[in-house]
């Protein structure tokens, strides 16, 4: 650890990596770790654009072409850290079949005037993650046709615990009759999993975790009250956008389908007869307001389409919550594909969320790598909304790499239980 190892005052650190395998550009993060008081410093950021061939809508085609991408940005977020070589890291999945989704089971208990005790929680956490892994596997059967698809879990929260209605952070100890916990669970299929450790492998990288992307994100943000912050967060990626939802201070779903930045790139190359590359260039530009108001206007009129169908994602991604409760009216939007500014003009319309039970008309804003407040950038090379993913990871890494709370040490031994 040599030049990192007393950054937190002779504390005990550790210097970690996350890697953000995105379909367009590979974000590499070195940061040192303080786990015992859950923040970071992160001192080295590296970035690698994919070759087109590497990743299709959050996927990897090409094992051995994004293995040498992510090895490229590893390079250089380790050259400008001074660090020769990081064991242990996190790295980020996305794509249209990973799910994530509460499941909150109601337990009577029978003998109510009786404390709560940790084998009696286990069992009732147990019964939930059953629940959820059926009703996980059922819904990828039926949008891939496929009825013994492989499926792990890869990331697990409990979110909401109540007691008779009242809710409180560890029931151990409490006495009552209706229990009712709800877990957040991040499912892939084997398929990508088996990719990614294939890659981490290769790369010589001790996983700590493979995570949900939107989870990560949703995660990350610190708030005030955290039962009372509510929003939908829109991470709009290269090949994909995920979509998470957070009531009351619980991740209650991720949603993700397969229309990000490279669409718009693909759009600009085929209707102006110019390269793929020329059409990133230029879209990059438009983004930035670097453009004439005539090129611009033209531009807005041939991206219109295609930004109405990744609004119409967007819309049928938060269809299933509007139906069990009303929608968070804070909209906040990352990654690289949110800075073509017809998505926030489409976003602030209100046409398109006439069939859905939004709490009132939606405010728009973005999330900002400085969001993720227990992740210091020493860099300063972390700027934009496309910076909040990888910093959203270092911040997950952290946290399960940390002291393990209460409630999440149970539900990891459960989960181990269940696997054996």
């Amino acid at each position: 650890m040599g030049l990192f190892s007393g950054i937190f005052n002779g504390k005990k650190s550790e210097l970690m990596l996350a890697l953000d395998i995105g379909t367009e550009v590979v974000k590499t993060l070195v940061f040192d770790a303080d786990l015992k008081e859950n923040k970071g410093v992160i001192v080295g950021v590296g970035k690698q654009r994919q070759e087109k061939k590497n990743m299709q809508s959050g996927a990897v085609t090409d094992i051995n072409g994004v293995i040498e991408t992510c090895r490229k940005a590893i390079s250089i977020a380790c050259h400008k850290s001074g660090i020769k070589k990081i064991k242990k890291g996190i790295v980020g999945i996305a794509g249209e079949l990973v799910k994530g989704t509460t499941t909150t089971v109601h337990y009577e208990r029978a003998q109510p005037e009786s404390k709560i005790d940790l084998p009696e929680l286990k069992n009732i956490i147990q019964k939930v993650q059953e629940k959820a892994f059926e009703r996980i596997q059922s819904q990828l059967a039926w949008e891939t046709g496929q009825e013994d698809i492989e499926v792990k879990l890869i990331n697990a929260a409990i979110v909401d615990v109540r007691i008779d209605g009242y809710q409180v952070v560890n029931p151990i100890g409490f006495q009552g009759r209706d229990v009712s916990i709800s877990v957040f669970n991040a499912y892939a299929p084997m398929i990508h999993l088996g990719a990614l450790q294939t890659i981490a492998d290769e790369l010589e990288i001790d996983l700590i975790s493979i995570a949900a992307e939107p989870y990560a994100v949703a995660r990350s943000v610190d708030y005030d009250d955290v039962f009372d912050f509510s929003a939908i967060f829109v991470d709009i990626g290269g090949g994909t956008t995920d979509i998470a939802v957070v009531r009351n201070g619980g991740l209650e779903g991720t949603k993700m389908f397969s229309l990000g930045g490279r669409a718009f790139t693909k759009r600009l190359s085929q209707e102006l007869g110019i390269s793929f590359e020329e059409a990133e260039t230029l879209k990059i530009k438009y983004s930035e307001g670097k453009l004439g108001a005539d090129v611009t206007a033209k531009i807005d009129e041939l991206l219109r389409g295609d930004t109405m169908v990744w609004l119409g994602g967007v819309e049928l991604s938060l269809l299933e919550f509007s139906e069990t409760d009303l929608l968070p009216h804070k909209i906040l939007l990352c990654g690289g594909g949110s800075a073509l500014p017809g998505i926030r003009k489409v976003l602030a319309s209100t046409d398109w969320i006439k069939n859905l039970s939004f709490s009132k008309i939606p405010n728009i804003s973005f999330l900002q790598p400085s969001d993720v407040v227990k992740i210091e950038d020493r860099t300063r090379e972390l700027k934009t909304p496309q910076d909040v993913t990888p910093r959203g990871l270092a911040n997950l890494a952290i946290e399960i790499a940390g002291e393990e709370k209460v409630m999440a040490g149970i539900l990891r031994r459960v989960l181990q239980s269940m696997q054996k």
